[in-house]
């Protein structure tokens, strides 16, 4: 691994439209396999479920919404030891609040930690004290979200 780090950026989610419509179309044109006889959660997700997934990915997940939702989080993006690293920073109101990473594991996303921001950067808010208020930055590991893919050997999950 290599020690080249660079300057915070601003991040905005804006996946473009093109994007989305690609995604559509690959949706559109899944071939499924047969359902087995027995085709249950004991041998795999079953097929059904996962055309339901799919349709409902296709016709009713509102991406820009969720754009939207995540973009209303500070967010940036930094080079660290050579791997683009995306992260949210959310300052608690309290100014003497302590950092506090959360990161997520695999597989999983930033996404895990949205319901926490809140009472973590504002206790008094949800109810409790504010000596419990905490700066939150939450990184998507390599590979994860919108941090870069890993580009060379050495990097593990743990």
């Amino acid at each position: 691994m290599t020690n080249n780090h660079s300057d915070v950026l601003p991040f905005r989610i804006e996946i473009e439209q093109a994007e989305i419509d690609r995604l559509h179309r690959r949706l559109d044109e899944t071939r499924w396999p047969p359902v087995l006889p027995g085709d249950g959660w004991d041998t795999g997700v079953p097929v059904a479920w996962l055309r339901e997934l799919s349709d409902y990915w296709r016709n009713d997940y509102d991406w820009r919404a969720a754009e939207r939702e995540l973009n209303q989080i500070p967010q940036f993006t930094t080079i660290i030891d050579g791997q683009r690293i995306h992260f949210m920073h959310v300052r608690s109101t309290e100014p003497d609040a302590l950092p506090l990473i959360l990161t997520h594991g695999w597989p999983g996303s930033v996404v895990e930690f949205l319901d926490v921001i809140g009472p973590l950067t504002n206790p008094t808010a949800h109810g409790g004290d504010r000596g419990d208020a905490f700066d939150v930055v939450i990184p998507a590991l390599p590979g994860f979200g919108f941090s870069g893919p890993i580009s060379e050997s050495g990097w593990t999950t743990t």
